[in-house]
């Protein structure tokens, strides 16, 4: 119904770029994010719609909210659209279907996702997360991402930090994402040559035990991640790991 309306699209993208002044300089108030916002959730509609996602996608509309992403003022405000624009891409994502990946490898969501892991508020770093893990979760999107070195130390690096930063401030949602990623990340067999030497060691020892107790799934997919990375392993006599030649 929205995507066929006549010119309901148009003024809804009309509120986005209205708006785009006010990203920089920072000037965005809490009246302009509302409104942008509650634009925002009607095209999450239309992308998690399967009738309209393919227009969607065809249309570039997700290329709208790109420059609400970059954005990295603290304020409230800013906090809100983006967290809002991660939930229109997050909608495609959760449908996962190839069409919303390979749409996306042709962007620069992985770059932007990145960024907000590193240092957005948790629950942005928890959508941005998530979106990753569903990239990675399909074959193209593994395949990609482990293509060359550079991106796939990148993913790993902020992933790294994220596991430092939540030893210090646990949250289980996070954490469950970041686990699921790494997981995933150790299908490729060079990223999992790469992770048995930069791997934290928190997901190693019992730093999370506490926060992971009644979370099954979680310690399974952590006990696999490990499982994984001990396969095919080159030890000596005390079994010890022997470094790569």
């Amino acid at each position: 119904m929205l995507w066929h309306s006549c010119g309901t699209i148009a003024a809804l993208l009309q509120e986005i770029v209205n708006i785009y002044p006010s990203i920089n300089p920072p000037t965005l108030t809490a009246h302009q994010s509302n409104r942008v916002c509650n634009a925002l959730a009607l095209l999450q509609c239309v992308a998690s719609h399967p009738e309209t996602r393919s227009a969607f996608l065809a249309a570039h509309i997700p290329l709208f909210l790109y420059p609400f992403l970059h954005t990295v003022s603290k304020t409230r405000p800013f906090e809100y659209l983006r967290l809002t624009s991660l939930g229109v891409i997050g909608a495609l994502v959760k449908t996962d279907e190839q069409e919303v990946i390979n749409f996306l490898l042709t962007t620069e969501i992985i770059p932007l996702c990145l960024r907000i892991m590193e240092s957005g508020s948790e629950l942005s770093k928890t959508v941005a997360t998530f979106i990753l893990q569903k990239i990675l979760l399909d074959d193209t999107g593994l395949a990609y991402i482990c293509q060359t070195y550079e991106r796939f130390s990148h993913v790993a690096m902020i992933l790294g930090k994220m596991v430092l930063q939540l030893s210090k401030e646990p949250s289980a949602r996070l954490l469950k994402h970041v686990v699921r990623c790494y997981l995933r990340l150790s299908d490729n067999l060079r990223a999992r040559e790469a992770l048995r030497q930069c791997l934290p060691d928190q997901l190693k020892d019992s730093t999370f035990a506490q926060v992971l107790k009644d979370d099954t799934t979680t310690k399974r997919w952590l006990a696999q991640l490990v499982k994984n990375l001990q396969e095919g392993q080159v030890t000596d006599a005390r079994g010890i790991p022997l470094a790569p030649q």
